[in-house]
């Protein structure tokens, strides 16, 4: 199965991890990664703390793990390669197109961060990873 396939019909929980240049290291609870192809990931961001790191840091990495009682899922290692502002491709790129933000985040500027996939891994590490 393609990972575009997988996290499309995978339910489960997404963290991302990132870095600062001096090794400040921060983690939010993100949504499953939006496909360009199967190499390039984006995800929608906040000019908050992950999106600030992502600036003197471009690596990342992307923790989930599947709905359900057993540890399963993958871990994604990212390099930055872009970001854009248009809200009209953000609105477009949304999975809950009814979602309406809380007033405070309305006027939030957000940021579609891209990310090359250097490396997959399963949640759990067999002994070759």
């Amino acid at each position: 199965m393609k990972l575009s396939e997988y996290f499309e019909k995978t339910a489960g929980r997404g963290i991302l991890a990132t870095a600062d240049a001096h090794g400040a290291v921060n983690v939010a609870i993100y949504a499953r990664p939006h496909f360009v192809d199967e190499e390039t990931v984006a995800f929608i961001m906040a000019d908050r703390l992950t999106h600030k790191y992502l600036r003197s840091n471009p690596r990342a990495a992307y923790l989930f793990m599947e709905s359900g009682e057993k540890y399963v899922g993958k871990r994604l290692y990212l390099t930055k390669i872009k970001e854009e502002e248009n809200p009209e491709l953000i609105g477009k790129m949304r999975r809950r197109k009814a979602y309406t933000a809380p007033a405070e985040d309305r006027t939030e500027k957000k940021y579609l961060v891209y990310f090359h996939i250097e490396k997959i891994l399963p949640l759990i590490a067999t002994h070759d990873s």
